[in-house]
């Protein structure tokens, strides 16, 4: 079937996006493990990813549990720590894709304000033909509003779309409404599915 154009998800297929990561790493698993069961995180965030302001809804968590206050408030000041590192060979693909002349959006549950400052430290993340960003469209995946948004914006046909995301509810609602899906569990699989789509060749999509 013809792809006209290809949409990356970011977090998890472009950046490794693993909170609990951090925490882990700063306050130890067991606390994290008790901070994460207390305080739901990552509901949190969905507000920041359908167009909540980005400090003030970290900001007046921490204030409603001042238990966990230093750590939440982490959350928005060591931001950039939670959404690392990048997925080289992931970004090597977008690349070669647009040096093809194919049409790369992204479509991603993000902040308004942390895609923009994710996009000062990686400079991939201003090269999409297309960045299609929840926070500004103030609706969230998998919600089938924000694919019929993309379809009315891009003007392509929603069977010639391709995308590649690392959860498997978001690519049911996307092939729901007739998208061709990648369910992404490693850049290699996604560099494979590619080239059997007949965009890359093995060696520009080599790793």
């Amino acid at each position: 079937m013809t792809v006209n154009a290809v949409i990356f998800d970011i977090g998890n297929v472009l950046i490794e996006w693993q909170p609990e990561r951090y925490y882990d790493r700063t306050i130890g698993e067991a606390r994290r493990k008790a901070l994460f069961a207390e305080v739901d995180l990552h509901a949190m965030n969905d507000l920041v990813d359908r167009g909540e302001d980005f400090r003030t809804t970290i900001y007046d968590m921490a204030d409603a549990t001042p238990a966990w206050a230093d750590e939440i408030r982490a959350w928005h000041d060591n931001w950039i720590e939670l959404a690392q590192p990048a997925i080289p060979h992931s970004v090597k693909l977008l690349r070669a894709l647009r040096a093809r002349g194919v049409p790369v959006f992204a479509l991603t549950n993000f902040g308004d304000g942390t895609f923009d400052y994710a996009a000062t430290v990686y400079d991939f993340l201003n090269e999409f033909d297309r960045p299609y960003v929840s926070g500004r469209m103030k609706v969230i995946k998998p919600d089938p509003k924000i694919y019929e948004m993309v379809e009315q914006d891009c003007g392509f046909a929603p069977e010639t779309l391709l995308f590649a995301d690392d959860r498997a509810d978001n690519i049911a609602a996307a092939q729901a409404r007739g998208w061709q899906g990648h369910l992404f569990t490693g850049p290699q699989g996604w560099a494979d599915r590619l080239v059997a789509e007949g965009l890359l060749t093995p060696e520009e999509a080599a790793a």
